[in-house]
């Protein structure tokens, strides 16, 4: 079994440094009125990209063995939190996107059911208290630029 090691530090109020093993820092923050800057991601933010960022490692990473020609790749992610503390969430809903042309739909089934039953090591903590569901869709390559401007504008 292998061991991971991780720090915490504190900046300032509620504003943190997180440094791990690969010996890169990531800022954690919270809200102003939660005494924070908000000058990073919150740790549950953190866990929310943590469980797109395992799956999509994993999705890509098959399509690609299996030299499938994926010319752009996005996730969205949802989740519900409970309004009673602690404030967890409830339910992840995953929405893989991918651009393609002539991109095979059992293909990009078969990668996602991988990850979330086989390699995610983060949806697999996560499932036990977490209800994770997921669809998928797929484009057609001329919609990347318009679709990466519609994220970057909704994230504002």
């Amino acid at each position: 079994m292998t061991e991971k090691k991780a720090t915490v530090v504190q900046i300032k109020g509620n504003t943190y440094a997180a440094k791990s093993d690969s010996n890169h820092w990531v800022i954690m923050d919270t809200k102003p009125k939660a005494g924070g800057h908000g000058a990073g991601a919150s740790p549950k933010e953190l866990l929310l990209f943590a469980v797109g960022g395992c799956t999509s490692s994993d999705v890509v990473s098959i399509l690609q063995k299996k030299r499938i020609d994926v010319k752009h790749y996005e996730i969205h992610l949802r989740a519900k939190e409970r309004d009673e503390h602690p404030r967890i969430f409830t339910e992840v809903h995953m929405e893989y996107v991918f651009y393609g042309d002539d991109l095979n739909e059992r293909d990009i089934e078969k990668a996602i059911e991988l990850s979330i039953t086989k390699y995610c090591g983060v949806s697999a903590m996560v499932e036990p208290t977490v209800k994770l569901s997921h669809s998928y869709r797929i484009e057609p390559p001329d919609r990347i630029k318009e679709t990466v401007e519609q994220t970057a504008d909704s994230n504002n």
